[in-house]
């Protein structure tokens, strides 16, 4: 499979067709499919016609977008109209949403071609895409491995090749593990910089959409393909939307590149996921950058803190899931709270109980202040370290992720699982912009650097990225075990 902008310009010199090039993408998924199970829903019928639709327009001469017959998967949380959506619990299996997520709208108005709906963990709930209420997904590097979470189907079908990108979400890693788990580019985007207008909530002030790719050029199309403000989205931010193909660079003469103090002591013990790292700082160096050294003394808190805020929204959010308005209804007699009762117990899965009753319980009288508001509080000081640190530095490059992809199975304890979000967690709470990047592989299996910016400066993030990618190729150095390279 091509990248996206190769697909866009061969279909632009009529080299090819967005028909054709659908077709290879219905066959690549259906071939890898048995095996990854990465979709709830494929649409191939509206694929097909979606593309002989772009071919007739191109054919008259009209300009159908920058992603103008490239095929993508959409993250099954996003809302498209006449297709199921079921955000990967049982108690959306039957929704069929009347309008679509204007993420996906975008996507369509940029000329793509959606292919299918992604498998996740529940409501965005999991680091392994272990805990959807349908089946799990595998890693297309070795089927005996997670592909990562929440966003895992959609890792998992573009490490395979199978599409060349797809759209996730991201509320504490769950695009950039993911994508360090299935050796492609993941990009965490500024909160407020994408709409969320359609996409099913989990914790509303921390979920952010973004894109999940082949290479860093296609993140930076899709990214501005989706990015800007949105009149249903009051969370959406006012910021001028750049064109982030023209941030992109080849070196990092003049780039000053923060190393986190406490991040650096956390993965001091394994010596393989250490030399990896400084192996890609080092890269950043041969690049023309200059390393320096700051710190986050809050980030030790990220997880408490997280665990605590996002369930809080989760527990608010979920009450709407109780059978009467939408969704699954389990009745047998009795008064509607019985309805409710049996509904959500047969409907949400055992992750999302957990969550709904930590959120609960710090939501109480008397707990409220003793447990969410002083979370809130540390949160804002996380905020004001990262400030603190990129008066030093233009971007920040740490560990994406504390180990290489695990066996299913493997994290059965929810701790060592939520432990999994360790270096990600802390830009998702202090809500900048983040992504990773393929960065080689331990075991042979693959492992990703992160590269945080400040808010709204996602450019200067793609540009250290790309440089970074096209000097150590590692997106293309190795085949994965399903798909194509």
């Amino acid at each position: 499979m091509l990248t996206g902008h190769e697909i866009r310009d061969r279909i632009a010199r009529r080299e090819t067709s967005a028909l054709e090039i659908t077709k290879r993408s219905i066959d690549a998924v259906a071939a890898s499919e048995p095996e990854l199970r990465a979709y709830l829903t494929l649409t191939p019928e509206y694929a097909l016609a979606r593309a002989a639709e772009i071919d007739a327009r191109l054919a008259r001469g009209e300009d159908c977008g920058p992603l103008a017959g490239v095929p993508v998967a959409i993250k099954d949380l996003f809302c498209t109209q006449g297709v199921r959506t079921t955000s990967g619990s049982k108690i959306l299996a039957n929704f069929v949403p009347p309008y679509s997520a204007t993420v996906v709208a975008k996507l369509e108005s940029a000329g793509a071609v959606m292919i299918g709906k992604t498998n996740m963990d529940e409501f965005a709930m999991g680091s392994s895409c272990e805990n959807s209420g349908f089946h799990p997904t595998r890693n297309p590097w070795d089927l005996s491995r997670v592909p990562g979470g929440s966003s895992g189907g959609s890792a998992s079908t573009v490490g395979a090749r199978g599409v060349p990108i797809a759209v996730g979400t991201d509320t504490g890693g769950s695009i950039r593990e993911p994508a360090s788990f299935c050796n492609i580019v993941g990009v965490k985007p500024t909160y407020g910089r994408v709409s969320r207008y359609g996409m099913i909530a989990f914790a509303s002030s921390l979920d952010q959409a973004g894109p999940m790719t082949a290479d860093v050029r296609d993140a930076a199309i899709v990214l501005e393909a989706i990015a800007g403000l949105d009149p249903m989205d009051s969370t959406s931010a006012d910021v001028p939307v750049p064109h982030y193909e023209d941030a992109l660079r080849d070196d990092l003469r003049g780039v000053k590149v923060g190393i986190v103090r406490e991040f650096e002591s956390s993965i001091s013990g394994d010596a393989a996921m250490s030399s990896l790292y400084k192996e890609a700082y080092a890269a950043l160096v041969r690049l023309g950058a200059e390393l320096v050294e700051v710190s986050l003394p809050h980030a030790k808190y990220g997880l408490a803190t997280y665990y605590l805020i996002a369930p809080a929204e989760c527990s608010s959010n979920l009450a709407r899931y109780d059978g009467a308005r939408y969704g699954v209804r389990v009745s047998d007699g009795g008064d509607v709270y019985q309805m409710f009762e049996r509904t959500r117990a047969a409907g949400f899965g055992p992750e999302v109980k957990r969550r709904i009753i930590l959120g609960t319980y710090a939501l109480c009288s008397g707990y409220y202040d003793a447990y969410y508001v002083r979370a809130q509080k540390v949160r804002t000081l996380m905020k004001q370290d990262f400030d603190t640190a990129f008066s030093a530095c233009d971007v920040i490059a740490c560990p994406a992720v504390s180990c290489p992809p695990f066996e299913l199975g493997a994290k059965s304890d929810p701790v060592a699982m939520y432990l999994m979000d360790y270096f990600t967690i802390p830009m998702s709470l202090a809500g900048i912009a983040a992504m990773s990047v393929p960065a080689g592989y331990v075991d042979g299996l693959p492992v990703g650097l992160q590269i945080a910016a400040p808010a709204f400066e996602e450019g200067r993030m793609l540009g250290v990225a790309h440089a970074y990618e096209q000097s150590t190729r590692f997106a293309w150095a190795r085949a994965p075990k399903v798909g194509a390279a």
